[in-house]
């Protein structure tokens, strides 16, 4: 593990990497290069392919960046986030937002001149939704905060799928409701072992404001919502049975978490819980793929 010394100590292009939030990005550009390729029988053109990629992960990257710059008092508080560059000096705030406008130009022009408008303007709602609406308002105003924002990070799969066919397809929107009900559980399972510190940094999470035994029931149900939701590509004729038994099996993992989460006291279950959502989603959408291609081999 990195120590903060040594992050100090870091080459200055570490420190601005550090401000996009790479592990964040991953997760979101391995749902929106899906995407692409459900969008098509055949292989996602490599012109869309590379430039779609790159155009819409310098926009999460321009979003994560916002987020630091707008979250610095509360990272400074919280011990998940008291490292991050902007907490320590590493980079000015306005070297920051410059770095973050900069992304955030360069995506919207590659997306705009490379891929298709719709792709540039949907991604532009989604960094406004993310790193405006959800950080600077929601974040601080309700416990619904994760619901209602959770759309922005949502989107992902959406604007890979439009990348490829400058069209938003109803197939598209599932897979963005399918993230959304992900989000609560999964982010809500590490509210819960960070309450204090959201408590301490005055953010009104769900724990914070309504305690942990509601929390953790609104887990469970949101669980078996997203245990449901996870049924639709097949039950839409999206997806075949290779989905089915992976998202049968994945949700069915999920609950047990929940129900863990739920009835145990023993303190390690959320960060588990929190862990298994990151792979839950991860294994989700690379069923989704598999099926996709092995379906249309056989067509």
């Amino acid at each position: 593990m990195t120590t903060l010394a040594e992050k100090n100590e870091a080459p200055l292009w570490r420190a601005y990497w550090d401000l996009t939030k790479p592990g964040v990005v991953a997760l979101l550009m391995v749902t929106a290069v899906i995407g692409m390729f459900l969008s098509t029988p055949g292989m996602v053109p490599l012109r869309v392919l590379v430039l779609g990629s790159l155009g819409l992960a310098l926009a999460m990257m321009s979003s994560a960046v916002i987020n630091q710059v707008m979250d610095q008092r509360i990272d400074a508080i919280m011990a998940r986030t008291r490292n991050r560059p902007l907490v320590q000096g590493r980079v000015h705030t306005g070297a920051a937002l410059f770095f973050a406008g900069l992304l955030c130009v360069l995506s919207l022009a590659i997306l705009t001149f490379f891929i298709n408008p719709l792709t540039a303007v949907l991604t532009f709602f989604g960094v406004i939704g993310y790193a405006v609406i959800y950080t600077l308002w929601l974040k601080r105003a309700t416990p619904q905060n994760i619901v209602i924002g959770g759309l922005a990070g949502a989107i992902p799969p959406l604007l890979g799928w439009t990348a490829v066919t400058n069209e938003v397809h109803p197939h598209a929107l599932l897979l963005v409701l399918i993230i959304f009900a992900w989000t609560p559980p999964h982010f809500w399972a590490l509210a819960i072992h960070r309450r204090d510190e959201y408590a301490k940094a005055d953010i009104p999470m769900l724990p914070v404001t309504h305690g942990l035994e509601f929390t953790k029931t609104a887990v469970l149900l949101y669980t078996i919502i997203l245990l449901l939701t996870g049924l639709l590509p097949y039950l839409t004729g999206m997806s075949g049975l290779i989905y089915l038994a992976g998202s049968s099996l994945l949700g069915l993992g999920f609950l047990g978490y929940a129900i863990r989460l739920k009835f145990q006291s023993d303190p390690r279950i959320p960060m588990k819980t929190f862990g298994y959502s990151i792979t839950y989603l991860f294994l989700l959408f690379l069923f989704l793929l598999l099926d996709h291609y092995f379906l249309f081999s056989f067509a």
